[in-house]
């Protein structure tokens, strides 16, 4: 990219992730590629977002849909080539697109060639590049460590005649980060993509480099009630104290962010998976300005949809990292869908859709959004037979896994396949999405998509929005509000969690309050405060 560009373009950016599987297929194998992805970029443009973040892409024998990687510097043959990445890296940049990568580090395949070397003997150069160890006496796991995806996180190698771990799946061996040679190993790689001109990267489970030396194990949850998702995933009932999150990541991130410091206008985003203290982790990883540029994590991902929820994690995050920086999100790969996990009986989907994009381009920090929620798309039931992802296969019908958010983009609502692909699709389309397709939103002056471009471009011309302040006022039980402030611009932000009308009357007078118009609320505003509809939001400036 140009010097001339700010080094700091990420900080308040939009950034727009696209599940290259699902998004377009032009080859007719019923799957998405590169070449798709090149195609659509138009319409991503036309959201207003700065970044487009893409998911795997690498050569993978696809057990986990492309997060188990055989060739970190190699495009799978499924998507396209390197010449397709080129490609679309070439587009995004004509576009005005930035373009950020998934690393999955923390783990690879075990058909990539370091695994092979490591698991053929004890003595060989890759012996120690992942994490091994013996059995116990009694050939049991050698601690009580769980993977992510069910089972203890322990898988036993004939060959090797010891224990290798694995967070995911078994196919998913983790690599040994203590080890530097590891680390020099993966940082070549980052700086492969680098060289061919990406932009940033997202950090797939960036809290899981490390492992307690000691393999200590886990102690239980303190005593407590269980939520309904620990009931179907043991894995939740740990305090995961020794497997992830260790002292030793700090180190590591340092050198990632030296190495992208190399670069012009590189920037570093990644994902926080830690039960209960996420946010903690989040400030330790974006503080200081020397490891991560920011992270996510599900927080904000979750069932709880509260106005003191989204403030509790706000005000957590400000208080612990001041000089950090946030990435929110709603939904992505996965999570169910926001606009189904947070949908009450009787609730309207459309307004949800509305109402989450204003309050995600008002929070301070950046923000991530994931496709098809510009076209307020709900979660898709698909029959067991039709999963995919070994993690909603293993753990059915509690969990019903990560499908139902993965189904392919609708463009097209009279084309076959929804104008995905012409051949089978490798997901069902449910037959719910077609009347929300591109093509049908376009046209429509009120759409949920065109609700999108509004509050997006909303933001990007409004600096209080994209990196100001933010102070919350007290709102009550449903209304969220809180001032955001930058460059002389001041800005009432308010939010009604409720789906019946609410009046909010702040405690200190603001002085003269003008609405920007985001279309489809009808806010009351007077001297004393708003009257603010059922879930709505209002955004005006102050003064």
């Amino acid at each position: 990219m140009a010097n001339s560009e700010p080094a700091s373009w990420w900080r308040g950016c939009a950034i727009y992730q696209i599940y290259p599987r699902s998004f377009q297929d032009t080859s007719g194998d019923g799957s998405g590629d590169l070449n798709g992805i090149a195609k659509r970029l138009g319409h991503v443009a036309s959201l207003g977002v700065d970044a487009i973040w893409l998911s795997p892409f690498f050569k993978s024998p696809m057990a986990d849909m492309g997060y188990d990687v055989s060739d970190y510097c190699a495009v799978d043959p499924m998507f396209g080539s390197i010449e397709d990445f080129d490609g679309v890296v070439a587009e995004a940049h004509r576009l005005g697109l930035k373009v950020i990568i998934d690393q999955v580090l923390a783990h690879s395949s075990d058909k990539h060639p370091w695994f092979m070397e490591s698991r053929a003997s004890w003595g060989n150069p890759k012996a120690d590049w992942y994490v091994w160890a013996d059995a116990m006496p009694d050939g049991t796991a050698p601690n009580n460590w769980l993977s992510v995806f069910g089972g203890p996180a322990w898988e036993w190698d004939s060959t090797r005649r010891q224990c290798y771990l694995h967070n995911f799946l078994a196919s998913q061996p983790a690599l040994n980060f203590h080890n530097p040679e590891v680390q020099d190993a993966l940082l070549d790689s980052v700086r492969f993509w680098l060289d061919r001109g990406v932009d940033g990267f997202r950090l797939d489970t960036v809290n899981y480099y490390f492992q307690d030396r000691q393999l200590r194990s886990n102690p239980p949850l303190p005593a407590g009630p269980v939520d309904k998702d620990a009931e179907a995933n043991p894995y939740l009932y740990q305090h995961h104290l020794f497997d992830k999150t260790r002292p030793e990541n700090i180190d590591f991130l340092k050198r990632f962010r030296a190495l992208l410091d190399q670069y012009d206008n590189r920037a570093s985003v990644g994902e926080i998976g830690d039960e209960g203290r996420s946010l903690e982790t989040l400030a330790a990883y974006t503080s200081g300005g020397d490891k991560l540029h920011m992270c996510y994590t599900f927080d904000l991902l979750g069932p709880q949809f509260s106005a003191a929820h989204v403030r509790q994690c706000v005000e957590a995050f400000e208080l612990a990292a001041p000089d950090g920086w946030p990435c929110w999100a709603f939904s992505n790969h996965d999570v169910v869908r926001h606009v189904t996990r947070w949908a009450k009986p009787g609730s309207d989907p459309s307004a949800l859709a509305r109402f989450s994009i204003d309050l995600l381009c008002c929070l301070r920090g950046s923000i991530c959004l994931y496709q098809g929620e510009e076209l307020g798309l709900e979660e898709a039931e698909l029959a067991f037979e039709d999963l995919r992802d070994p993690y909603g296969i293993r753990f059915w019908p509690g969990f019903k896994g990560r499908d139902g958010a993965r189904t392919p983009m609708v463009w097209h609502c009279e084309e076959d396949n929804a104008g995905f692909t012409t051949g089978r699709p490798w997901l069902p389309i449910p037959p719910g999405h077609r009347a929300r397709a591109v093509d049908v939103q376009q046209a429509e002056e009120n759409s949920i998509l065109q609700h999108y471009r509004a509050a997006l471009s909303m933001r990007t011309r409004h600096p209080a929005l994209r990196s100001g302040t933010i102070r919350f006022l007290d709102g009550g039980e449903d209304v969220l509000a809180f001032i955001r402030e930058a460059d002389g611009e001041k800005l009432l932000c308010a939010f009604n969690f409720s789906e019946l009308p609410a009046r909010w009357t702040p405690a200190d007078a603001l002085g003269a309050v003008t609405a920007l118009d985001l279309g489809g609320y009808e806010t009351a505003v007077d001297g004393n405060g708003l009257t603010l509809p059922g879930l709505s939001a209002f955004i005006g400036t102050i003064g």
